[in-house]
């Protein structure tokens, strides 16, 4: 009994003493398994280090063998292109360079031609001034007689004898040009029967007709008219010279040269010697016209004198039925 009791405190005992042995070495084991693994790690680190600075050291290597390479070749490339585009461009500028020397000739030529337009028209224009000084001086001239004879007629305008001698002159040639003859188509200053005053000029008309003209014209006041510069004084002097234009017309409507009895006709002619100034009488007061009109006053001017004398003359020539 002794002997089991010993035993099983023997057994117990050992139970004891190896589970603390096996605790220490669990202990142990963990500990070195730790430490196992913090080396095998630090390890790692330091494997991968190398590694990866191995890696690097080829990857760099690597990089910079391509980057020359790639270098070189880029080199080569670029090399290559810009010879071609220098060719390119030399034969590009060679083109051009014959354009532009093929534009520089046309434009040369066309210089040429214009530089001898130009010394056509240099001689062109001494000629043609040379004729255009001829011309002013020529022009001069005729200026200066239209002068001396614009102051001549000024002159005669402002004598009334002269004035009258210049009327019976244009009256003169107007019935020359128609082909009238005096004592035989007309006659002038007749003394009318009964009167002392004279009508210029007498035309004969068929069937034994007569038809008096009076070419004394008042123009003294138009004359003015035209010498003043104040329209103040222009205007007086138009308004002047168109009453003494009424006034003649109220004196040749007087017995003295419309006459039944003297077989005159129921008309007289007034002859104003100018055109511009029955244009003037026309253009101020056109109902003076029709005023002559009604009070059986023709006026004319050298245009309607001409065609007045040819009617005449028509009538004289035709045969009376």
């Amino acid at each position: 009994m002794e002997h089991i009791l010993s035993f099983i405190v023997g057994l117990v005992i050992g139970i004891l003493i190896m589970i603390i042995i096996h605790r220490f070495q669990k202990k142990d084991s963990e500990e070195v398994v730790k430490e196992l693994f913090e080396k095998a790690n630090i390890e790692k680190e330091k494997n991968l280090e190398i590694i990866l600075s191995k890696i690097k050291e080829s990857f760099g290597s690597l990089s910079h063998e391509a980057l020359i390479k790639k270098t070189e070749e880029f080199l080569k490339l670029a090399d290559v292109s810009l010879s071609k585009q220098t060719q390119s461009g030399v034969k590009d500028l060679e083109g051009k360079k014959q354009l532009i020397d093929q534009s520089l000739e046309s434009i040369k030529n066309e210089m040429e031609k214009v530089q001898s337009l130009v010394k056509d028209f240099e001689k062109d224009r001494e000629s043609k001034f040379g004729q255009l000084s001829e011309q002013l001086q020529s022009t001069a001239e005729q200026t200066s007689k239209l002068r001396e004879t614009t102051n001549r007629l000024s002159n005669a305008l402002v004598s009334t004898k002269v004035r009258a001698q210049w009327g019976e002159r244009m009256a003169e040639d107007i019935l020359r040009l128609i082909g009238f003859i005096e004592r035989i188509n007309y006659c002038k200053q007749r003394v009318v029967s009964e009167s002392t005053k004279r009508p210029d000029y007498t035309f004969y008309l068929p069937q034994h007709l007569k038809l008096n003209m009076d070419v004394k014209f008042p123009l003294d006041n138009y004359v003015k008219y035209l010498e003043v510069e104040s329209e103040i004084e222009r205007k007086n002097f138009k308004d002047l010279f168109l009453k003494d234009v009424r006034m003649r017309i109220k004196e040749v409507t007087t017995k003295d040269y419309i006459n039944p009895s003297d077989n005159t006709i129921d008309y007289v002619l007034v002859f104003i010697p100018n055109e511009q100034v029955y244009g003037f009488i026309n253009e101020q007061e056109i109902t003076i016209l029709d005023e002559a009109l009604k009070n059986k006053v023709i006026i004319c001017s050298p245009f309607t004198l001409y065609a007045i004398l040819s009617i005449i003359r028509q009538a004289v020539v035709l045969p009376t039925s």
